[in-house]
Parts: structure tokens; C-alpha cells; sequence
């Protein structure tokens, strides 16, 4: 995932907390803040230290962007996304990460209408 479309600052998550809405499962809360003057979409990774060691939290933080990259023709661009991984995220591999994903930015709804009945 290239860098620019990654969230690196405070201001940057504070104001997707502040000013977004929040949709939950599971394992993950995915925060949407809509930037309509951006022509693509930033994510933003939040994994507590409560999660797990250092290896065990690079590695969700990669599950998680690859599956970004895998379905970024289906997410909405103009927005920013701040994701924060839930403890179980800690016991699952790389399909079941993309399917919790998929399904929260399914209830989110900011997933592209033509792709959100095919199943992750």
C-alpha cells in the first residue's frame, strides 16, 4: 500500500474520531470520515499493545492493508478510514481478516453497490 494513502498523524485520526462515524463488529471499529476533496481513500491503523507483541501487531496491521489492497476498487474513494483491530483479530489469518473487514465496511455501507452481495 503506497504511503500516501495511509494515515500517519495525530490530527489526522483525532478528526476521524471527532467528526466521523463509527461502525463496529467484532473484531474491528472502522471509523469513516468523508473528504470529498480527495480523489482517493487514506486508512488509518490503530492495534493496541493489548492485542499482542510487537510481531503479532505488525503482522494484523499487514493482513489488514493487504485486504485494503485486495478490495480498493470496491471501497468508496473520497474518504478516510481509521481502523482499530479488537482483541480476536490476534487468533485469525490473513481470509479471516478480509472477511471481517469485508463485512464491516458492508454495514458501514461505503463498499461499491455492484460488489456488496458477493460474499469475501
Amino acid at each position: 500500500m503506497r504511503k500516501e494513502l495511509r494515515i500517519k498523524k495525530n490530527k489526522d485520526f483525532q478528526e476521524a474520531f471527532k467528526k466521523g462515524k463509527s461502525v463496529a463488529n467484532r473484531q474491528f471499529v472502522v471509523y469513516t470520515l468523508g473528504k470529498p476533496e480527495q480523489e482517493m481513500f487514506r486508512i488509518g491503523l490503530s492495534v493496541s499493545k493489548k492485542i499482542g507483541n510487537a510481531v503479532v501487531r505488525n503482522r494484523i496491521k499487514r493482513y489488514i492493508r493487504q485486504s485494503f489492497l485486495e478490495i480498493q476498487d470496491q471501497v468508496q474513494v473520497g474518504n478516510d478510514y481509521v481502523i482499530i483491530a479488537r482483541k480476536p483479530v490476534a487468533d485469525m489469518d490473513m481470509h479471516d481478516v478480509k472477511k471481517s473487514l469485508l463485512h464491516v465496511l458492508r454495514v458501514a455501507k461505503v463498499l461499491n453497490k455492484s460488489v456488496t452481495g458477493k460474499n469475501g
